[in-house]
């Protein structure tokens, strides 16, 4: 795999590991506490906070994946090109940023 690809996916990963963990923590005080999705959606909304956490999230996932998708890619489909791969894999993380970046738009501007 090329060093720079290599260094952005454990870049990533570093990245996420503390994310996941603020993420989960979050969803069990919700849970423990009861909360509807109402009350979450007002406790977010209009949070800068909550969208630069989430937008973060979102970009490090659409990377992360990306970079493994083309790795996945290139190891199992017989014939395709690394090109070819990148391209697919570039595609795949644009879609993931949109469909994030939806999401977070969704919860903090609602």
């Amino acid at each position: 795999m090329n060093v720079r690809l290599y260094v952005w996916q454990r870049g990533t990963a570093a990245l996420m590991a503390p994310l996941v963990l603020v993420h989960l923590a979050v969803i069990f005080y919700a849970t423990r506490q009861g909360l509807t999705a109402a009350d979450i959606l007002g406790r977010t909304r209009g949070s800068i906070t909550w969208g630069l956490f989430y937008g973060v999230f979102v970009l490090a996932a659409a990377i992360h994946a990306s970079i493994g998708l083309r790795n996945i890619l290139v190891e199992w489909v017989p014939g395709l090109r690394s090109r070819a791969a990148a391209l697919i894999s570039t595609a795949f993380g644009a879609v993931l940023v949109a469909l994030g970046a939806r999401a977070v738009a969704a919860v903090v501007l609602g």
